[in-house]
């Protein structure tokens, strides 16, 4: 493309470890000395987008291998940094870093003449990721008998800002990479089901077709005479009813069904489980509600995880439950999750990954501010604040992790007012060793709360007497 002369292309197929296949493609022209890399995923589109978060503390991060496909997104938000799609590249943080301060750098001198605010904007972005890679053994200054590994240690030894790497690839098909294990503290990936336009982008769906707007009424799919003697014994009910609700995907616009069954939890209660399946691009959703009267009384179950084993057991959380980890501190009010019908690690899993999105990139994890007078007034103790956060941050997303992979035992409680949870006993129908169950009294708050307090089950029409007026207050009559 430089010269017009003929160059050579070299293709090489290679598999990064817990990743997938890819095709690395190096050009060079030997006439002009133009030089081109590429990466392309070898495989097909996955079923889901996926982000991943690494959380960059010191020098030795700047090291991880980062694959960016054509349709990813880089973002840093501590220097308002967006990389938009493009050319694939496989590369470290610190390749990427280089690659961003040369394409800035390129037109500064021309910016500068003719719009001097957005030089003083860009030169400031470069500068401060200059700072972060700058290079010791580019020092002429050090004394010679300076070996290069010595050069090597004193530069990974210096601090540096700390800042947060988002690639958001709704194909899948980027990646970055973790630190021994996927227990990574500062590393975390994040599954997400892609928008309809995200899927008109990538061509599994066609932009120029509405969205389809038929209206079905919702039908039951009911079993036939051969599924009914195959079945079991025992007859129908209305329980082995599934409802069928026809909708429309909010990811590609296609025409799809909600499904919405009851079922029932030995030695709990019935529960209404939906389910969403979109056949065309492949996306999902599931929401479990609990089905029955409302309990008179909260129930707090506490459950001691001592193996990997623990972790397989099923549990329901409602919207009304809170969830904690007294080894931890973790504590989750009622609300958060939603209604969840899944296992113990699964749960576990979708906590880290909501206190993930908040942690990695929420202003909670943000460095401490430090203005430049404060700084220069008491350098070193701020200093020492904040790599105290950043200890305290990395302990804390390594314990959590360890908890998911049962490395270390824990105590899980689950404390609903509408006792509409439920947590799997092993040895039902005796009692759990590992698993004790309270029933309580609801306070006048929690009654509050729900919204218990004002209802009336009878006597709509009759205004209350004073007495029902004194026990909605929670105030006994003497």
């Amino acid at each position: 493309m430089s010269c017009g002369e003929q160059g050579r292309t070299r293709m090489l197929l290679t598999s990064i470890p817990y990743f997938k296949e890819v095709i690395i493609m190096s050009f060079r022209c030997e006439h002009c000395g133009a030089s081109n890399n590429e990466i392309q995923s070898a495989g097909a589109y996955r079923d889901y987008g996926t982000v991943y978060t690494v959380k960059v503390f010191d020098r030795e991060d700047l090291d991880r291998q980062l694959v960016k496909a054509n349709t990813c997104t880089v973002t840093i938000p501590e220097f308002e940094l967006t990389i938009p799609a493009g050319r694939g590249q496989l590369t470290t943080i610190e390749g990427l870093f280089r690659d961003v301060i040369q394409d800035l750098s390129a037109d500064q001198p021309l910016r500068r003449i003719q719009d001097e605010v957005t030089y003083g904007k860009i030169q400031s972005l470069v500068d401060g990721l200059s700072e972060i890679i700058a290079d010791s053994d580019s020092d002429e200054s050090d004394p010679p008998n300076i070996t290069r590994e010595r050069k090597k240690k004193e530069r990974l030894e210096k601090p540096i800002r700390s800042f947060t790497v988002i690639l958001d690839d709704p194909t899948g098909n980027s990646f970055i990479e973790f630190r021994d294990s996927m227990a990574d503290p500062k590393w975390s990936m994040r599954q997400y089901n892609r928008t309809r336009e995200q899927n008109a982008e990538l061509g599994l769906a066609s932009a120029d077709v509405p969205p389809d707007s038929a209206t079905v009424l919702p039908h039951k799919i009911v079993l036939t005479a051969e599924s009914k003697e195959e079945a079991s014994e025992a007859a129908l009910n209305a329980n082995e009813d599934i409802f069928v609700f026809p909708g429309v995907c909010a990811s590609c616009g296609h025409a799809l069904d909600t499904m919405m069954k009851k079922v029932v939890i030995p030695y709990f209660k019935d529960i209404i489980i939906m389910s969403t399946n979109c056949a065309v691009c492949g996306y999902r959703d599931n929401e479990v509600k609990s089905g029955g009267e409302i309990a008179r009384q909260g129930k707090k179950i506490t459950l001691r995880v001592e193996d990997a084993e623990d972790l397989g057991r099923d549990i329901l959380k409602s919207e009304t439950c809170g969830l904690s980890i007294p080894e931890i501190d973790l504590v989750l009010q009622p609300g958060t999750l939603g209604g969840r019908f899944t296992t113990l690690e699964g749960i576990l899993i979708q906590v880290y990954e909501e206190l993930n999105e908040k942690v990695f990139m929420g202003d909670s994890v943000k460095t401490p501010h430090i203005t430049l007078k404060q700084a220069a007034a008491d350098e070193e103790e701020a200093r020492n604040e904040t790599v105290n956060y950043r200890n305290k941050f990395s302990e804390f997303l390594g314990h959590l992790k360890a908890i998911m992979a049962a490395e270390r035992p824990f105590t899980l409680i689950l404390d609903d007012p509408l006792a509409n949870s439920y947590l799997q006993n092993l040895y039902a129908p005796d009692e759990d060793p590992n698993m004790t169950v309270e029933i309580y009294d609801r306070t006048f708050e929690q009654n509050e709360d729900l919204g218990l307090n004002d209802m009336k089950l009878e006597g709509y029409g009759e205004d209350p007497t004073e007495t029902e007026k004194m026990q909605a207050r929670g105030i006994s009559h003497a």
